[in-house]
């Protein structure tokens, strides 16, 4: 077994602290990474807090992973030792059902296995990145281009490609008008990749303070949700609709702002369950879509458009010992637009 330092919650109760654990030893088709940097996700807050549901404890989160790779199995073809490389929300899959042969995994019919707060297929507790090393299955390693700014590049492997995989499904680029609602570490992602594609872009947000940042990633404009002259110029405007906010929030306002045909697709977590209106629906023919990460093709296209294109996250880099700060500051909307921690710290 691999001796592994970390940053673990021991119960939904207590905060992240440093705790050393074991990986399993490099298989004949495993990678083992150095991790050197992992990306801090909201959802990473939610899991130790058992927001969502009942968490695997002892948790060491992080699904947002870059580093070098330091081991490979004596089966492993694609990465080499020294490469750089990286690991997003999810590292295997039955890999035979219907949606694992259409590249779509995160779709798994027998359940993905969750890159922590998950157990493996051999009942194993997976454990995630805030830690030293990792050790995955080559299918679900990613190639990290040394043309980017490696700790920038660790938030698109959570942010990144869950914004990336629904612009693409639903096709959004020239002629479209989008808007992002909400301006974290996913709605910066959202406005840059619209942005790339092509689209007319438009962030909503209940902050007149962040209108300038959103301009400076690319928003084309800026709608204050609190301004109900301003909503109204807006009713009715919208092909698509974004949604990255993890907060309780009243969807049906929302659709008040789609165009006939329109598609208001669902990427945050709220802990709150919508509520919707038939009539919001009815109304314009209007749909609610949603979408999870994306599957190891798709991820690997993203990674390779951010390379072509420049695009990164906007980051905070920290120590790990202020992992507590971070989320608090992260509760508070904080953060310009992901933290991301320093493994070398630890």
């Amino acid at each position: 077994m691999i001796q592994t330092k970390g940053y673990a919650a021991q119960s939904p109760e207590t905060d992240l602290a440093p705790w050393n654990f074991e990986r399993r030893e490099v298989g004949a088709h495993d990678v083992q990474l150095e991790i050197l940097y992992c990306g801090v996700c909201h959802s990473d807050l939610h899991q130790i807090k058992n927001d969502w549901f009942p968490g695997v404890f002892p948790m060491v989160p992080g699904h947002e992973i870059v580093g070098r790779v330091i081991k490979v199995g004596a089966h492993v073809k694609n990465f080499k030792t020294g490469e750089l490389a990286g690991v997003g929300c999810m590292v295997d899959s039955c890999q035979v059902c219907e949606n694992c042969n259409e590249g779509l995994e995160q779709y798994c019919l027998e359940g993905n296995t969750q890159t922590y707060n998950n157990l493996d297929r051999s009942g194993v507790p997976t454990y995630g990145g805030y830690s030293n090393t990792i050790v995955v299955r080559e299918e679900f390693v990613l190639h990290v281009s040394d043309k980017l700014p490696l700790a920038a590049t660790a938030p698109l492997l959570c942010a990144g490609i869950t914004t990336y995989s629904p612009l693409r499904h639903w096709k959004v680029g020239k002629g479209h008008k989008l808007a992002v609602l909400g301006l974290g570490g996913l709605g910066h992602m959202g406005v840059k990749f619209g942005v790339a594609f092509g689209a007319e872009v438009t962030v909503l947000s209940t902050s007149p303070s962040k209108e300038a940042a959103a301009k400076a990633l690319g928003a084309h404009h800026f709608v204050v949700t609190s301004d109900p002259a301003q909503l109204k110029a807006v009713r009715g405007t919208f092909d698509f609709i974004l949604d990255t906010v993890s907060a309780e929030h009243d969807m049906n306002l929302y659709l008040s702002l789609l165009r006939t045909n329109g598609t208001h697709i669902c990427v945050g977590v709220p802990s709150v369950p919508y509520a919707i209106h038939p009539f919001a629906l009815l109304g314009g023919r209007k749909s609610v879509a949603g979408s999870g990460i994306g599957g190891i093709k798709e991820t690997q296209e993203m990674l390779d458009f951010c390379a072509a294109h420049q695009i990164v996250s906007d980051i905070e880099l920290i120590d790990i010992k202020d992992i507590t700060l971070a989320y608090d500051r992260m509760l508070k909307g904080d953060v310009r637009y992901r933290f991301v921690i320093d493994m070398a710290t630890l």
